[in-house]
Order: structure tokens, then C-alpha cells, then sequence
């Protein structure tokens, strides 16, 4: 038995901080351009793997579709 057949759904939680970033990202932008609090936020994104970096001095942001 495949765990697919076991879990039907699979969502990753967001709160709703969270959420309203997401849509934000529809298109690369620099990580330098958010605020500290937005990149903190950006930062769990990126570590629950909904958004992903691009880049290594000038980073860059953008939503990992799924």
C-alpha cells in the first residue's frame, strides 16, 4: 500500500500572515525589498518549502508551485 493511498489530502499549514505572502509571489523579487518582518515570514515559507530562493548574492524569492 502507497502512502498516497492512505493520505488523500496533503496540506501544509499556513496562518493567514502567511498566506497573504504567498499571493504576493507571483513573479521573482529580491528578498532585500520585503521588510525584516516580511523575511522572517519568508523564512518559514522557505523552510515549509512553499517558496524557494534564487541565487546567491542577490537573492531572490519566488513561490515554489506544486
Amino acid at each position: 500500500m502507497k502512502l498516497n493511498e492512505l493520505v488523500k489530502t496533503f496540506e501544509i499549514y499556513t496562518s493567514n500572515e502567511e498566506k497573504e505572502m504567498l499571493d504576493k509571489l507571483h513573479y521573482p523579487r529580491y528578498l532585500d525589498s520585503f521588510s525584516e518582518h516580511e523575511q522572517f515570514v519568508l523564512e518559514g515559507l522557505i523552510r515549509k518549502s512553499l517558496v524557494i530562493k534564487i541565487g546567491q548574492n542577490n537573492v531572490k524569492v519566488i513561490r515554489n508551485e506544486y
